[in-house]
């Protein structure tokens, strides 16, 4: 691990200051930097970014921004700092896309259903935009579509974890053998067996919808960043993109 880098640094300082100012502001800070639906009113483009320095609480934030120290801190010694930023943002725009690729796949198969009960998709789009629904769709159509539906308009995302996961990857792909020490487990656990294994959970849970970290999480979010960052690492190593081609 060792001291913290100035990438690191920084980007706790931003995610920090975000976290205050949310104290304060509460709901409208949500409102204006969490990432919303493209079809909900609050959405607005910056998001895709500024959403990841926006946290639900103290423990998310708390063990996002330790996983940013520990996990990017080598990173950005051996990459240097610009290419460490290219990273962290490619990573969690990546999670915003895919994120919100599945959302707009829950918020049609909804649409879906409930037009196809007769119902026009104008009225249908009336309700939802004004921030309410009707009871009966529940009675006319599969209450896990609905829900989803409703979840993904309804739901902002929130967090820099899309980010940080891929720099699990990246770490893990840089450090296979590391040996992590996890508080959950009593014996190290190498890096190339528990990051895989925790983006399967992940991907278990998004597609099953059975958590076993809990609720409200956004588990797309987390695969999403794994994949950018996997595949952003297969590229810089497939083709030997080091850090001499970055400026410091």
């Amino acid at each position: 691990m060792g001291r913290i880098t100035d990438a690191v640094k920084h980007l706790i300082i931003i995610n920090v200051l975000f976290f205050v100012a949310t104290q304060v502001y509460g709901d409208q800070m949500y409102q204006w930097f969490s990432l919303w639906f493209p079809k909900n009113e609050n959405f607005a483009i910056w998001q895709v970014v500024s959403h990841m320095f926006m946290h639900g609480g103290f423990m998310h934030i708390l063990f996002n921004m330790y996983a940013l120290w520990a996990f990017g801190s080598p990173l950005e010694r051996m990459w240097g700092r610009n290419k460490f930023f290219f990273f962290y943002f490619s990573a969690g725009l990546g999670a915003a896309l895919i994120h919100t690729g599945v959302n707009y796949y829950y918020f049609n198969q909804g649409l879906d259903a409930l037009v196809n009960t007769g119902i026009p998709k104008e009225q249908i789009m009336e309700i939802i935009t004004s921030g309410k629904y009707s009871p009966n769709w529940y009675n006319i159509a599969p209450k896990d579509t609905i829900d989803s539906f409703l979840s993904a308009i309804n739901t902002p995302a929130v967090g820099a974890s899309g980010a940080i996961y891929g720099v699990l990857v990246a770490f893990g792909m840089s450090y296979p053998n590391s040996e992590l020490f996890l508080m959950f487990i009593p014996v190290p656990v190498k890096a190339k067996y528990f990051i895989p294994v925790l983006i399967g959970l992940d991907l278990f849970s998004g597609v099953t919808g059975y958590s076993i970290f809990g609720n409200g999480i956004a588990h797309f979010a987390h695969v999403g960043g794994a994949l950018f960052g996997f595949l952003m690492m297969w590229y810089w190593k497939k083709n030997q993109f080091n850090s001499n081609r970055w400026d410091r």
